[in-house]
């Protein structure tokens, strides 16, 4: 039992150090129909303003495991521009994380034939970190708190975000550099990473069925610069449309530390719906490794609206359109 629990508190170290990156964790929001969660590329494509509003609790079962709260808007610009802002907070056992996105990006037409566009964006991020020494509790081990320990060891950093999404016909492929800047210091440990930067490579492609419907496989890369490690995700999800606009969609996600080969990280159904303006949706993730047995898996729900519609003029904002019935996005 001894050794459990000592592997428990390893992973959630290890995970509390990397949320000292700085760095909005990703896991299966961006597939609430929300791309611009992972890339300010998809800032303004569509035809209405977006909010999309995610809570996300890690290992439930588990005390002290990670929660976030994130908040997604996006609205396009004239008809080749488009603005946004992200926003959230992370608790991570005794740690504190929030932060914010403010992005720009603007979509250029290469061929208008065959359906190429070309998007470039930009994001200004603020991330605050702290460790909350207000929850800090003595155990039998340790009874008395670290005299040492006399603020909230703070600290926050201004970086940026550059992306580039290219689109032909119903393919997309994005790339993300998140955290350009290092950090200036080190002022926990001294060994914590002080290269922040995050690559995220976004694909997809979507295949129109007879029957009012579709089906999109996609993938999402993650790599770190910091250590080297990465992911990949392997995501299907299916769409059934009516006549008016809404749809409902069933999928799932299959998550692999790609040193691992395609051994199973993270696996999970999902489902979601859109009503006129009103999007909801639900994302369950089981991680398969040691934590298993002692948690229920990830629960992430994401409520949403879809508000002000206003047609491009541009194709290159224009949301997707299937038999003559305009898609939100």
């Amino acid at each position: 039992m001894k050794k459990v629990l000592q592997y428990l508190l390893l992973v959630m170290v290890a995970a509390q150090g990397y949320c000292q990156e700085l760095n909005l964790p990703v896991f299966t929001q961006y597939l609430a129909d929300n791309d611009f969660v992972v890339s300010p590329t998809f800032a303004g494509i569509g035809d209405n303003f977006r909010i999309r509003a995610n809570g996300l609790t890690q290992w439930v079962g588990i005390k002290n495991a990670p929660q976030n709260l994130a908040l997604y808007t996006d609205i396009r610009i004239a008809n080749r521009s488009g603005a946004g802002l992200s926003a959230y907070v992370d608790r991570n056992g005794n740690t504190r994380q929030n932060g914010f996105k403010l992005s720009f990006a603007h979509h250029l037409i290469l061929d208008l034939t065959t359906q190429q566009y070309l998007s470039f964006g930009l994001s200004y991020n603020v991330n605050n970190f702290r460790i909350a020494i207000e929850d800090f509790n003595t155990t039998y081990e340790n009874p008395t708190i670290d005299p040492r320990v006399t603020d909230d060891r703070s600290t926050t950093n201004h970086n940026f975000d550059v992306g580039a999404l290219y689109r032909i016909g119903e393919f997309w492929l994005s790339a993300n550099a998140n955290n350009l800047l290092p950090k200036d210091e080190d002022i926990f440990t001294g060994f914590e990473p002080n290269a922040l930067l995050n690559l995220q490579f976004y694909s997809g492609y979507i295949f129109k069925l007879s029957n009012y419907s579709e089906v999109e496989p996609s993938t999402f890369v993650q790599l770190f610069a910091s250590d080297g490690r990465s992911s990949t995700d392997l995501n299907f999800k299916y769409r059934k449309y009516n006549g008016n606009d809404d749809f409902w969609w069933v999928g799932g996600s299959f998550r692999f530390l790609n040193d691992q080969g395609m051994i199973p990280l993270n696996l999970g159904p999902m489902v979601g719906l859109k009503k006129s303006f009103f999007y909801v949706s639900y994302a369950y993730q089981l991680t398969l490794n040691d934590l298993t047995t002692y948690n229920t898996g990830t629960h992430a729900l994401t409520v949403g609206f879809d508000l002000f519609q206003s047609l491009s003029v541009c194709p290159c904002t224009k949301g997707k359109y299937r038999k003559g019935n305009k898609l939100y996005q």
